[in-house]
């Protein structure tokens, strides 16, 4: 018996030390390089981003970048350490202000700028950072971003950016932080004459060099995030259209590859479609004086603002794929209405920490949804988000970790969206969730936003406290399930499976009669006719239900 004991102890030990083995796995460790990419430093916090011009050289010879980009910026504080984010294996060569060389020390993928010139607070000031590499691969472009270094079927360079979550860090030298944005930007390419650069904003000039290159150059008018900025540099050939939107004529222009003029002349009349219905749910484009470009790339797609790349083989669906499984996501082409739709969430607004990456992506992952329901009825987009649960995994919290340039779940996109769709749900009228959606663009308009912003305004605007429905589906794993039974003709209801005070309404059939239910934590009550009991839950609501006494 002792040695038999012995062994049970011995064996909890080895499970103990498993199951703490497999924490620790889970656990996400971040480095002081996290901290220094995802934290509002005292090297940035004392200056402002006023505008930037990137100058630079794309050699597809040899892979190499080089250049600089000019800063200009107001003095917040009177510092003058300054923090630049520059990724290796790129490397800054020379930075000069005011016609003097500044010192600097690197500390991994940051430069510590040390500058000698008078900082007075409420100044305008420039520096001017020259830099050069070979910036890094992009290994499965746009997630595991970089640079996409390619050949077109005619043996020509066909090249583009794609940084999200990355940096824009890994090419150019910046402040490479979502919450500090330029006001305006000018970007100047030279690439062989033989190529073209397509890149944010509108075409100011092509200046051909007498050493068989061309430098294109780009002004974005607007505010504008980092990983916003890109090149596309191929054998482009273009077409163009103006769409009348709600702020007059908007200018549209398409680069593709030389080969798929005719297969984009077809495919890309989804645009104005995209532009009808978007700017119906959402309000206005918002960056008419950009213009509006949709850009052939290397690899499947990604939302530069007023720059958007496409790459989905001029096909409907998502790679000809519906992912939602229902028929309806191969009505349209996923990548010119999703990444479109970050024209207003992500670039318009846009989230002030990666961790808050949801805004982005749940609003623009329900975009989807309403494309389809403004062209094919209500019944069609409620079929397609209800669809995306079948990829929802529920494997973490869709919030990320702050401060250290971390996102959250994948889930964000299916699930964030389903969480949209359920809160429309709690509306209850359709015309209002239109005002909010509209409201949302305008009240934040070009602006660097909170997780609680967003939450504060939508529980403002919907009159309902919904800081519970936020908790459960951002920050919580599990999905609420509605327990319930009959017992002495009275129905029993909670909620389980959620967050502590989790009291979202539900909307259900009772015996053929609609009902909106109350549930919470705690068992409820409300009286039947007799002990019969069919009881069909809202399927537009993302939850589960089960009767307890079955």
């Amino acid at each position: 018996m002792k040695k038999t004991f012995i062994f049970i102890l011995l064996g909890f030990a080895i499970q103990a030390s498993l199951a703490q083995e497999l924490l620790q796995k889970n656990i996400e460790k971040f480095s002081r390089q996290d901290s220094l990419r995802g934290s509002i430093t005292k090297e940035r916090a004392w200056w402002d981003l006023k505008k930037y011009h990137l100058d630079i050289k794309v050699n597809p010879l040899d892979s190499t970048i080089s250049g600089s980009n000019t800063i200009t910026y107001q003095v917040l504080e009177n510092e003058k350490k300054m923090q630049i984010d520059l990724q290796q294996p790129m490397q800054i060569s020379k930075v000069i202000q005011n016609g003097k060389q500044v010192s600097f020390q690197r500390v991994g993928n940051v430069y510590y700028l040390n500058l000698t010139e008078a900082q007075t607070k409420g100044s305008i000031q420039q520096v001017q950072i020259f830099y050069n590499g070979k910036p890094k691969v992009a290994v499965n472009p746009p997630w595991d971003g970089g640079i996409t270094w390619k050949k077109d079927a005619n043996g020509k360079s066909f090249i583009a950016s794609s940084c999200q979550g990355l940096g824009a860090s890994v090419w150019w030298p910046n402040k490479d932080h979502m919450y500090d944005e330029v006001e305006n930007m000018l970007i100047s390419v030279n690439v062989p004459s033989s190529l073209t650069n397509v890149s944010n904003g509108r075409l100011q000039s092509v200046k051909k060099l007498k050493d068989g290159t061309s430098t294109f150059s780009w002004y974005v008018s607007n505010p504008i995030n980092n990983y916003g900025v890109n090149i596309n540099i191929g054998d482009y050939v273009s077409f163009s259209e103006k769409y009348k939107g709600e702020k007059g004529n908007l200018d549209c222009t398409y680069y593709v590859l030389r080969d798929n003029l005719a297969k984009a002349k077809k495919q890309f009349k989804d645009v104005p479609k995209m532009l009808k219905a978007f700017e119906h749910w959402f309000g206005p484009y918002p960056f008419y004086e950009d213009s509006y470009k949709l850009v052939e790339a290397p690899y499947l797609g990604m939302e530069h603002q007023s720059s958007v790349t496409y790459g989905n083989g001029y096909q409907n669906g998502y790679r000809g794929r519906d992912l939602s499984g229902t028929g309806w996501g191969l009505k349209f082409d996923f990548i010119i209405i999703h990444e479109s739709g970050h024209e207003w969430f992500a670039n318009n607004i846009t989230y002030k920490d990666i961790a808050d990456m949801w805004i982005h992506e749940s609003f623009t992952n329900y975009s989807e949804s309403l494309f389809l329901e403004y062209y094919y009825g209500k019944e069609a987009g409620y079929t397609y988000v209800r669809g995306l649960r079948n990829i929802i995994e529920n494997d973490k919290p869709i919030i990320g970790k702050y401060d250290v340039n971390n996102e959250g779940s994948g889930d964000m996109y299916p699930k964030g969206a389903n969480m949209l769709h359920t809160i429309r749900q709690l509306v209850d009228n359709d015309e209002k969730w239109r005002k909010i959606l509209r409201g949302l663009n305008s009240t934040f308009y070009h602006q660097m936003v909170t997780t609680k912003q967003i939450e504060d305004y939508l529980s403002k605007q919907t009159g309902i406290d919904l800081s519970m429905v936020f908790n459960q589906y951002l920050r919580d794993i599990r999905v609420p399930k509605l327990e319930y039974s009959v017992k002495n003709k009275q129905l029993m209801y909670r909620w389980t499976n959620s967050v502590q005070g989790f009291n979202m309404p539900l909307k259900i059939t009772l015996n053929g009669k609609d009902e909106l239910l109350q549930p919470e934590n705690q068992w409820k009550s409300i009286p039947l006719s007799n002990n019969e009991l069919k009881l069909v839950v809202d399927p537009n609501f993302y939850v589960e239900s089960l009767n307890v006494r079955e």
